[in-house]
């Protein structure tokens, strides 16, 4: 039986770079003169830490600018609140999700139900496998889903005949 798997993945690599640029771009620019701004990549999270909330946008911004050139999807970055840190400074978190949460998975299946195409799609871990009979309903179930906006990027791999 044809089937595939819907994934959420992003290149750690790419963030690393995106990082790398952001933080060179701030040390160049003019606004950013004498400002104590930083950004440190950690496992799946990119901490940003400003002067004030203007200059923490201005950063949140060049980061983004950065990581769509280098082809990460902005809705894998999770922004978490903006907290006040010592100094008179500001800090945000910014997680980078990898996979697909049980609740996203659960919509996902939900969308390919309600199309009654005869598919079946079950949660694998941080993935969603869709099996049917025939290729041009999972081509049909890809169409869909590339068509809703579920609040994740997902990437169609392992397609099997």
């Amino acid at each position: 039986m044809p089937s595939f798997d819907i994934v959420s993945k992003v290149e750690m690599q790419e963030v690393d770079n995106a990082v790398n640029q952001t933080v060179k771009e701030i040390s160049q620019r003019y606004d950013f003169k004498g400002s104590k701004c930083e950004i440190k990549l950690e496992k799946d999270a990119i901490k940003l830490l400003a002067d004030d909330d203007y200059k923490l946008k201005a950063v949140v911004d060049i980061l983004q600018s950065k990581c769509i050139k280098r082809g990460i999807s902005i809705k894998s970055l999770q922004y978490g609140n903006v907290e006040p840190a010592s100094g008179g400074m500001v800090r945000q978190a910014v997680d980078i999700q990898q996979g697909i949460s049980k609740e996203k998975g659960k919509d996902i299946i939900a969308v390919v139900k309600e199309s009654k195409l005869k598919v079946q799609a079950q949660i694998q871990d941080d993935q969603v496998r869709v099996t049917g009979k025939n290729r041009d309903d999972l081509q049909d179930v890809i169409k869909l889903l590339k068509g809703k906006d579920l609040g994740v990027e997902l990437q169609f791999v392992n397609f099997r005949d």
